[in-house]
């Protein structure tokens, strides 16, 4: 038999609301976590709950001069400080000092970061790809044990990508994407599964420090293959949208030959692709900016090794 792959024990562990200052629910749960932390508390552990962007959580809006979520990298956290230009760059540089610095033993051991989307993704559970092997079993763990709806898995990682999110600057971490829920507004639905998910994930963490031992598995996921702009007319205009066929069909199959955007002259453009698809983040408000109409993604089977804490 082979002994499970061992990690230590998670101590520290932050959960962080309001990355973009304009998707709800992790912002009213994180205001109300740091009011009053006991849901975050477990017998092994406490999470420290955070606001990520507080500038563009006042003012309503995603970002102040550019999107905190692609900050992370290399480029911004090793600037000195005279070279820190805008406000999230120097957000970034201090969320890193505070819960990183970002590759050091002295990070913290675990991140969470709460989002929503105006694609119809559900509860989606974001993880930087199949290599991360204590967030793939926490995912394992949550679909599990959250049956209210399928939690569907998304690796955004391209091979050769750096990692840039705000949780990467913790040994590990996990995004919370739920929606469709429209930017700056509340959804009680919504707000529920997404503490109701994070009670799950936490109780995970808990019983992964007290040694319980998780089996190897295997499990479904959504790998990033591509980012789809829309059609365009030479002067960088949009000249269709998501077809009425695609819109809401998050993570459901596209096969070659089904219909994608749609000019305003009702005229159909068709999915060219050799190979059934599986399309997310589909008509996404603030991916326009980004020049993404939908994320092309393959489904496939991934297995995890057994996973124990290290004794």
């Amino acid at each position: 038999m082979t002994s499970p792959h061992s990690l230590p024990t998670l101590k520290r562990v932050a959960v962080c609301g309001g990355t973009h200052g304009n998707e709800m629910s992790g912002i009213f749960l994180a205001k109300h976590w740091v009011q009053d932390p006991s849901e975050l508390q477990r017998d092994t552990f406490h999470a420290t709950p955070f606001l990520g962007n507080p500038h563009a959580i006042e003012k309503g809006v995603r970002y102040i001069e550019r999107d905190l979520n692609r900050t992370f990298s290399a480029e911004f956290l090793n600037l000195k400080d005279s070279d820190i230009g805008s406000y999230e760059v120097q957000r970034a540089w201090e969320v890193n000092q505070i819960f990183g610095p970002k590759g050091s033993s002295q990070a913290y051991d675990f991140m969470f970061d709460l989002h929503n989307t105006t694609s119809n993704m559900g509860t989606c559970l974001i993880v930087d790809s199949e290599h991360c092997l204590l967030p793939m079993h926490m995912c394992n763990y949550i679909q599990k044990h959250y049956t209210r709806s399928s939690c569907p898995i998304y690796f955004y990682q391209l091979p050769g990508e750096e990692t840039y999110g705000i949780n990467s600057v913790a040994k590990a971490g996990i995004a919370l994407e739920l929606g469709p829920q429209p930017q700056g507004v509340l959804r009680a639905d919504l707000l529920a599964q997404m503490r109701s998910i994070m009670a799950c994930a936490l109780d995970f963490i808990d019983l992964f420090n007290k040694g319980m031992l998780f089996p190897a598995f295997e499990i479904d996921a959504h790998k990033v293959v591509q980012r789809i702009d829309y059609p365009r007319y030479p002067d960088g205009e949009i000249s269709a949208v998501v077809h009425p066929d695609l819109q809401d069909k998050d993570f459901l199959p596209l096969k070659p030959g089904d219909p994608i955007f749609q000019t305003v002259n009702g005229e159909d453009i068709l999915y060219e692709g050799a190979d059934t698809t599986y399309p997310a983040f589909i008509n996404e408000a603030a991916y326009y900016e980004k020049k993404v109409a939908f994320v092309q993604t393959e489904k496939r089977m991934f297995s995890l090794p057994a996973l124990q804490k290290n004794f």
